[in-house]
């Protein structure tokens, strides 16, 4: 009997400190702070990819594009898209593997670091078309559709290139004017491309070469080109060597 009061006891006192500390605790709770992510605001917030990369963004009409071009070199579970770096510095020696590729891939121009920096990666359609995607969450490969969404936003394909083309001297000068006036906020720099009929690498400082999603055939698929000396942007899916396997710039589009 005596053991069972003393266990009576013991249980009211832990009831009775119990009561005491709560309020103390909720007031403890009640002052931790509330952490507040900020809402993304297209033209002034940033993205990053999954390799920690860091994007600007610019806002156009409707849409909102990253302001450079993709340098990642995993799609979004992690896997990494193989690199290519045969062929030697124009990318057409002998050696080259490029041309034989038909799942993703990306190389630099002329396997150089500073192109690298400056371009990002050229990326064949396979990879930025692949399901594992290669623009970060929320955002993805333009459509062609969408394409001409911006190139009807900026006055038609006939002059958006200029405003579309970054005031910067890497653009080789010509008439009408090169480098453009980049009103537009969209950076385009002329990273040229690494073609897929020989692997030669191809029209650095004079043609900005961009992917879309959209497949034309089973061979190629609608692209977008800026050129130093004209004002259009051009829609094409085929010229010398622009096939599916070709290496193009990729800018991502906010879903």
């Amino acid at each position: 009997m005596k053991y069972f009061l003393i266990s009576i006891l013991m249980l009211i006192s832990k009831i009775a400190l119990s009561q005491i500390m709560l309020p103390a605790y909720q007031g403890v709770v009640a002052k931790i702070p509330t952490v507040v992510t900020p809402a993304f605001a297209c033209g002034t917030s940033t993205i990053t990819d999954v390799d920690g990369n860091v994007y600007n963004t610019v806002s156009i009409g409707t849409q909102c594009w990253m302001a450079s071009n993709l340098r990642v070199t995993k799609y979004n579970n992690g896997y990494l898209i193989p690199l290519d770096n045969s062929g030697g510095s124009t990318g057409d020696v002998s050696t080259e593997t490029w041309t034989a590729t038909t799942s993703g891939a990306l190389t630099v121009y002329a396997h150089s670091n500073g192109n690298l920096i400056t371009y990002g990666y050229l990326y064949n359609w396979y990879a930025a078309t692949d399901s594992r995607e290669i623009c970060p969450t929320g955002w993805h490969v333009p459509s062609d559709a969408e394409w001409t969404t911006l190139t009807d936003q900026l006055g038609t394909v006939s002059v958006a290139g200029t405003v579309m083309k970054s005031n910067s001297t890497l653009w080789t000068v010509a008439t009408p004017p090169s480098p453009g006036t980049n009103t537009s906020g969209f950076s385009a720099l002329p990273g040229g491309w690494r073609r897929s009929s020989d692997g030669r690498f191809v029209d650095i400082r004079l043609h900005a070469f961009f992917w879309s999603a959209t497949e034309f055939n089973t061979s190629y698929a609608w692209d977008r080109l800026l050129y130093y000396n004209s004002d259009d942007v051009t829609r094409s899916y085929t010229s010398y060597g622009r096939g599916k396997s070709s290496g193009a710039s990729v800018r991502c589009l906010k879903d």
